[in-house]
């Protein structure tokens, strides 16, 4: 009952595609090679990085390691090399603790294949596909007859 109220609650009142299922490894994949995005926009220059650096603390935790078409590539400072373990994990930012959202895939992102998260469907396919027919009936009647 609870995944069902949970699902229509993100497709009806947050317009949300997807939701998260799953559990974290504790990889750390996800604190390196991290875009930003500010507003609507992915961080593209360093100026603007070091006014948000001095405006937000959250950004004072990542270093640039990078950049290509998208925009900056960060790392995360708290991020333990060697154990691959956040240092702060206890508190740490909000944007780490609603990580993954589907603002990723937007961006061209992708979970790495061994994280333990994955983001289903809210809708499967397979009924996306099924109330498209539906809505459009009349018109795959006709493209099947001059198919013939």
């Amino acid at each position: 009952m609870w995944i069902k109220f949970k699902k229509w609650f993100l497709a009806n009142i947050l317009r949300r595609k997807y939701y998260r299922t799953g559990k974290c490894k504790a990889c750390g994949k996800c604190c390196t090679q991290i875009y930003v995005k500010h507003y609507k926009h992915v961080l593209q220059d360093e100026k603007e990085f070091k006014k948000l650096q001095y405006l937000h603390s959250f950004y004072s935790n990542l270093k640039i390691i990078g950049k290509d078409d998208i925009g900056l590539i960060f790392e995360c400072q708290n991020l333990d090399l060697d154990t691959h373990k956040c240092k702060i994990h206890k508190r740490r930012p909000a944007i780490c603790r609603r990580y993954p959202q589907e603002e990723l895939f937007s961006m061209g992102g992708a979970l790495s294949d061994d994280c333990g998260y994955k983001m289903e469907p809210i809708v499967p396919f397979k009924d996306v596909l099924k109330n498209y027919e539906k809505k459009h009936q009349n018109k795959l009647e006709i493209l099947n007859k001059f198919k013939k």
